[in-house]
């Protein structure tokens, strides 16, 4: 009906009339249009992220067409990856093959990741799902199965289970690829799935550089690689920063401890054996080994305070590490978390994991840490 109805209309509109003469041909319109769309990052029907191309250009391509885009003239093409293979697009998976069944294998497996342009600046990665085996009982290190990025900037080496977590990776210069591998040895079923995204340099979801990890919202949850709940092990040889965007309208930041709900005693923060139990550990030399570093981390809400020893809410320090979570060592409640606040901007967490565990005792069985944050309203500072 609506093709008749632009018939009609391109054949009135085509007619001229003369007065004198012989009647001329009408003149028809051309009724072929075609539509043109960016290739944009869409919803797939099953809950993955695409990349909205015409239905030809998604087969021809290797994805798989999984829901519409575009007002209904493109589909949602899912574009996933398994070992061995390379891609130029954006909003891609990698993935072990057969997945989502587990494998048991040694070897390695890798995928070369291509700037889709030369204005690429990061690369995110996003675990779905990263289950590989725990790293050495004793050291830390993950020396039988680990996650290795090669290529930019240098990435800490993982491995555990890290589902849920992230990785802003810098995507270098020129066309140099990315590589993300996998290497696997023992008996072990794992599993792994992640989304590659690649990110312009003047897109608004950059992550700040220097930043492994990078948060936004008002509040939210960071934790250490192969937390698990309280149940992974900290892993060894770990240099990096954990950053939270600061949001408008708000001047300082807060950090709690997670619930552990799995120990009598919380391991929701346990980067460090303490020499006596129960003990607050701060500053630079008394975290030596392991620590996290928060700017001018102090128990006053003030939004000021001076840097010293932390022995009062009033001063601040650097370095956090033991297994009670707190700014200042005359707590009064020492044996238990409590809240850190810093009003440094950017709010970032610094973490130091040296490289072997066995400098905190056999076996130290440190945790890692898990954090929640809320950012604080500016008020009179």
């Amino acid at each position: 009906m609506l093709m008749k109805i632009l018939l009609l209309i391109s054949i009135t509109c085509g007619m001229k009339i003369e007065k004198e003469g012989p009647p001329k041909k009408p003149k028809f319109l051309n009724l072929i249009t075609w539509v043109k769309f960016d290739n944009t990052e869409c919803a797939a029907t099953s809950g993955d992220n695409g990349t909205c191309f015409t239905s030809n250009e998604c087969s021809e391509i290797g994805g798989t067409a999984d829901g519409t885009c575009a007002s209904g003239f493109g589909v949602c093409c899912v574009l996933q990856y398994n070992c061995g293979s390379k891609t130029n697009y954006n909003s891609t998976y990698f993935l072990n093959n057969n997945y989502p069944s587990t494998f048991d294998t040694i070897g390695q497996c890798s995928i070369s990741v291509e700037k889709v342009s030369t204005d690429v600046c990061q690369l995110r990665l996003d675990f779905d799902e990263m289950d590989l085996s725990q790293p050495d009982p004793v050291t830390h290190q993950c020396t039988s199965d680990r996650f290795v990025v090669t290529g930019g900037a240098p990435v800490p080496i993982i491995c555990g289970r890290n589902s849920g977590q992230h990785m802003y990776i810098d995507a270098g210069s020129g066309n140099s690829p990315t590589s993300l591998t996998f290497i696997t040895t023992g008996s072990f079923a794992r599993a792994f799935k992640m989304k590659i995204s690649q990110i312009e340099c003047g897109a608004v979801n950059r992550g700040v550089e220097g930043c492994l990890q990078y948060h936004t919202g008002v509040s939210g949850t960071i934790s250490s690689f192969n937390y698990m709940d309280a149940e992974g092990l900290q892993l060894s040889n770990q240099e990096y920063s954990v950053c939270v965007r600061h949001e408008r309208g708000f001047c300082g930041i807060s950090y709690t401890a997670c619930q552990d709900p799995l120990h009598t005693i919380s391991e929701s923060f346990s980067i460090s054996k303490p020499t006596s139990e129960g003990m607050v550990m701060v500053g630079d030399t008394t975290c030596t080994t392991d620590w996290i570093s928060i700017p001018c981390a102090t128990t006053s809400t003030a939004g000021s305070a001076i840097q010293a020893s932390g022995s009062t809410p009033g001063t601040c320090v650097e370095r956090v590490c033991g297994e009670i979570f707190c700014s200042v060592t005359n707590h009064p409640s020492p044996s238990k978390h409590c809240p850190i606040y810093s009003f440094v901007r950017p709010f970032a967490v610094r973490v130091h994991l040296d490289a072997n565990e066995e400098d905190e005792g056999t076996p130290a069985n440190n945790r890692g840490f898990c954090l929640q944050y809320v950012q604080q309203p500016c008020t009179s500072y």
